[in-house]
């Protein structure tokens, strides 16, 4: 391979604000894997968010990345898998597996798509420097006559389309927007572009914790919410704490720690068999390989109220963020009724609207 710009190549990041900002040019936030794809002839390699490959996880997107992208050409865009006219984080997660007859198998039954939104290089012409509203001219010919699973990210410059993408896209799966300057170069690695994202508020009950890496004080708090059959279903962390705060935690929870956790409602959680049909804390995964998933479990008599962007089926999609205590809540009215539900909205919708 023989490109202007050679992998590894880390991709530009955005940072978070309230507000979708003037003057820019407005992209849907995808929900996938972070992917900038190299291409040169027959030569295809798919790199990671980390700049890492993750080739060998899509084989069935190298031969259509081949036939879609220019025969030389570096591009930034997001692999996604939908199901059922939404994107599906938890099947895409499901392709980073050892055994390559599983991937291959996952390749078929649930194939994967990528989404184009810049370009970093094309034929012997490094674009890194090229101002984006002439990479997104220079993409936007070059994936002209692309067809599926390959799709040109739609793009506008229309701040009232983009907010209306911000509203309805939520139902297909979709994070928020992506705000990005218009004379803004490519700097790998560096938060120039700026995201918004949806920010809803929950109470959930505080189950248990996880040390911090660095000694016996707070990491994260477990949280969960109760089930229709009243079940408490462990739903995902609060983790945002200063160093003074997360040792104030260890002794304002010490009241309520559980030790041994007979009769907790998660007390199965080391039983792998425990784990099916219920969502409980400590699942190993292929993310946190051998990571220490063990916590200190905590009668669930205390309520907490986070933010959440959005959910992936029944857990909160990302890390919440602390609110406030809730003294004035009973942990059983900490259920799943509570949360906004966006309306439904169909990904290929998404996929159709204008890139432009």
């Amino acid at each position: 391979m023989d490109l202007p710009v050679m992998p590894p190549v880390k991709p530009m990041l955005a940072k978070s604000v309230k507000k979708i900002p003037p003057g820019m040019q407005y992209e849907a936030k995808w929900d996938g894997f972070r992917a900038i794809v190299h291409r040169d002839g027959d030569e295809v390699v798919i790199g990671s968010r980390t700049g890492k490959p993750l080739t060998r996880y899509f084989p069935e997107l190298v031969a259509d990345l081949a036939a879609n992208l220019p025969d030389r050409c570096v591009v930034d865009g997001e692999i996604v898998i939908a199901h059922e006219g939404r994107l599906d984080f938890d099947k895409l997660t499901e392709r980073i597996h050892p055994a390559d007859s599983r991937v291959r198998m996952l390749a078929e039954h649930t194939p994967a798509s990528f989404i184009a939104f810049d370009l970093l290089a094309l034929a012997d012409q490094a674009l890194l420097d090229t101002p984006l509203a002439e990479r997104r001219s220079l993409l936007t010919e070059a994936l002209g006559d692309a067809q599926p699973p390959v799709h040109l990210a739609p793009a506008t410059t229309d701040a009232a389309l983009a907010q209306q993408w911000f509203e309805q896209y939520e139902g297909a799966g979709l994070d928020g927007i992506i705000a990005k300057p218009l004379d803004l170069p490519y700097r790998p690695d560096a938060r120039l572009m700026f995201k918004i994202k949806h920010e809803r508020t929950a109470d959930a009950v505080v189950a248990g914790y996880r040390f911090h890496k660095s000694g016996p004080i707070v990491g994260s708090l477990l949280l969960g919410l109760y089930d229709e059959s009243g079940g408490l279903q462990h739903v995902g962390v609060c983790a945002a704490f200063s160093m003074k705060k997360r040792e104030e935690l260890i002794e304002e929870l010490e009241p309520l720690r559980m030790d041994p956790p007979d009769g907790h409602p998660w007390a199965a959680w080391a039983e792998e068999a425990a784990h099916e049909g219920a969502r409980l804390p400590g699942a190993q995964s292929r993310w946190t390989g051998k990571k220490d998933l063990s916590w200190v479990a905590l009668r669930p008599e205390r309520v907490i109220e986070v933010a959440y962007d959005h959910m992936e089926g029944d857990r909160f999609r990302h890390t919440a963020q602390f609110r406030r205590w809730r003294p004035d809540r009973e942990p059983s009215s900490c259920t799943y009724a509570q949360l906004e539900e966006p309306v439904r909205y169909d990904l290929a919708e998404v996929l159709s609207a204008p890139a432009r």
